[in-house]
């Protein structure tokens, strides 16, 4: 498997590891027959930390179509596992500041985050103009 490959499946658990702390911080409060309970996710660090999953769920699929569409396509592999890499910071750098309630900087990464996205997925229709 590729760089950009795992950088997909660590997009996945970064999801899933960002609600879950919420919920295991939660303590009893968690109620697994209600999951969804909109009274548990009334805390605002668990309400910010519930966004910050449903925006990984948002992010997810263009990102893993990026990186398949940008490899199947013979991209320069180097080159999408550093963007790859790259996206992973930007998202876990976006789940803290999420988590923060710093909505400036949040609204950059996610800017960036797409761009890294755009120039993953538009890869193989410019290779022909990057470096060897």
């Amino acid at each position: 498997m590729t760089i950009a490959e795992w950088c997909v499946f660590a997009t996945l658990m970064l999801y899933l590891v960002t609600i879950a702390a919420a919920k295991w911080s939660g303590g009893r409060g968690f109620d697994n027959a209600r999951p969804r309970d909109p009274g548990f996710y009334g805390d605002p660090i668990r309400a910010r930390a519930l966004g910050a999953h449903q925006n990984g769920i948002e992010a997810f699929p263009f990102f893993a179509a990026a990186v398949l569409l940008a490899e199947f396509r013979l991209g320069p592999q180097r080159l999408i596992d550093d963007l790859a890499v790259l996206f992973v910071i930007v998202r876990i750098a976006y789940v803290f500041t999420y988590i923060g309630n710093r909505p400036t900087l949040r609204s950059i990464l996610w800017s960036l985050g797409f761009a890294i996205n755009i120039a993953i997925f538009f890869m193989p229709a410019i290779k022909g103009w990057l470096p060897a």
